[in-house]
């Protein structure tokens, strides 16, 4: 077997050989009559009146030799065959086609439309150049890439060669384009804001951090879209959303990776209870009318899997009665030293526990019991409150909160937005001090939204979603990875 290299050598021969002849090996011009789609919709009407179509695309197909040859022509909306022999075409162009093109070339072809016996629509060539000489060859059409490493390096090729994959990230922009038109619809404006900022919040996690060179400060990627939303409530824009891309610089997991696209929303003058009805309603409309089911396979982070049915009852339960069933523990009556013992009970490092806050403690507590036994789309409410510092505070230590976990995974978080600048300042204070103890995924004091609060914010509710996961459900995929063009990979060790 021949290798790369050779292959390689062999198609920059080919490609002499068409400059040679005259023709470009990558064309400057292309015409095009039809895709291969409206040649294979209009056949009836074509093939009778003898017109001749022209049609582009990449070879993905390559059978016979001499007299007459059969290939398969792939564009962006489909696959024809196509016909090239030797009585219907230019003796030179008949062989500069045999001696030229491989599979994976690009090319522009132009005949009239036939069906074979066998009742293959083809189109019989008459004429046709070359748009693009490849000098790589293409993988194997049955096996594809097998290394699951290089289909995330080479994702160009695992979409070409899987119709799945490509299919994959069709949903994924119907998907997008669908939300976007959900909360059109409910009057909400789109907003952009910065991904640079001198100082990240809004959530809890490491940050990215790089310089400005100009400025000469240092300078973090965005964790979250929250705190420049609300900011924008205060100047009157009472319905705002955005979809983009947040940093967090944590640990890879087929359910986490550090580069992410997040929607979130806003709304003035509404509930949490409205939102929890606009999220159940948004989610329904994606999964029955954009991705066209409602039932899910999903595997949990064991690997486990599990059927998630969207058409059901969506529960929603309280996260300290969560604790209660699943793990026999009561937050409400425990003292910190209660909490910790648990959590360290629960497979926590002792050391590791004396940095981490009450809050995440009880988090700890709930993802290794509770969590991983919601499989079907749950709403948990009102989640330890120092665990959520920008959202409303009850009276019993937790927050105004709910989460969305569907087979273990969040998938939402909606709040009942906090607007009190004074209690806001403690509340971050106090997590302020948690950072300095050594939690470093525990938010800072935000001066520059403190101020903004203190000039007025509407009462509103918020929401965060993560476009990856919410793809990754809908596309039945264990790995985030599977739904993002590029991720970012681990060079190799010859790279």
């Amino acid at each position: 077997m021949a290798s790369l290299e050779e292959l390689r050598l062999a198609r920059l021969q080919k490609k002499s050989l068409l400059e040679q002849s005259g023709m470009s090996p990558y064309a400057t011009q292309v015409e095009r009559t039809h895709t291969t789609n409206e040649a294979l919709e209009q056949f009836d009407m074509l093939s009778s009146q003898n017109s001749i179509v022209t049609v582009v695309g990449r070879v993905m197909a390559l059978r016979g030799q001499g007299a007459i040859m059969f290939f398969n022509v792939k564009d962006g909306s489909g696959i024809i065959q196509c016909c090239i022999k030797k009585d219907e075409i230019s003796e030179l162009l008949m062989s500069l086609f045999v001696d030229t093109v491989d599979i994976g070339d690009f090319v522009q072809v132009s005949g009239t439309l036939f069906e074979t016996k066998t009742g293959q629509k083809t189109i019989l060539i008459t004429d046709w150049i070359m748009l693009t000489k490849t000098l790589r060859p293409l993988p194997d059409k049955w096996h594809g890439l097998q290394d699951v490493e290089e289909t995330y390096r080479k994702r160009y090729l695992d979409a070409l060669m899987d119709d799945s994959v490509h299919n994959r990230f069709i949903v994924r922009a119907k998907v997008i384009k669908a939300i976007r038109a959900f909360f059109d619809d409910l009057g909400f404006l789109e907003i952009e804001t910065p991904i640079l900022q001198t100082q990240a919040g809004g959530a809890m996690a490491r940050v990215f951090e790089t310089f400005h060179n100009d400025y000469q400060i240092p300078i973090v990627l965005r964790i979250a879209l929250e705190l420049d939303h609300k900011i924008l409530t205060a100047a009157g824009y009472e319905r705002i959303y955005e979809i983009g891309k947040n940093f967090r610089n944590e640990g890879s997991d087929p359910t986490h990776i550090q580069e992410f696209t997040m929607m979130e929303w806003y709304a003035a003058y509404a509930s949490l209870e409205e939102n929890l009805d606009w999220t159940e309603a948004l989610l329904r409309h994606l999964a029955q009318d954009i991705v066209g089911k409602t039932t899910f396979s999903v595997f949990d982070k064991e690997g486990n899997e599990h059927t998630v049915y969207f058409d059901g009852a969506w529960t929603r339960i309280k996260f300290a009665d969560l604790l209660k069933e699943y793990a026999d523990f009561d937050m409400n009556s425990s003292t910190l030293d209660d909490i910790r013992d648990k959590a360290i009970q629960l497979g926590l490092d002792k050391n590791e526990s004396l940095k981490i806050g009450k809050g995440n403690l009880l988090d700890y507590i709930f993802k290794k019991t509770a969590r991983p036994k919601l499989i079907q789309p749950t709403f948990v409410l009102d989640y330890p409150s120092d665990l959520k510092p920008l959202a409303q505070q009850n009276e019993n230590g937790t927050a105004r909160v709910a989460q969305l976990v569907i087979a273990g995974a969040e998938i939402t978080n909606q709040y009942a937005e906090l607007v009190d600048p004074i209690l806001e300042r403690n509340l971050l204070e106090e997590q302020a001090s948690a950072k300095e103890g050594g939690d470093d995924e525990a938010m800072s004091v935000d001066e520059r939204f403190l101020t903004a609060m203190e000039h007025g914010m509407p009462p509103m509710t918020g929401f965060g979603m993560g476009i990856d996961r919410l793809v990754a459900l809908f596309t039945e995929q264990r790995n985030l990875r599977d739904v993002i063009f590029f991720p970012i990979m681990k060079p190799k060790s010859d790279e």
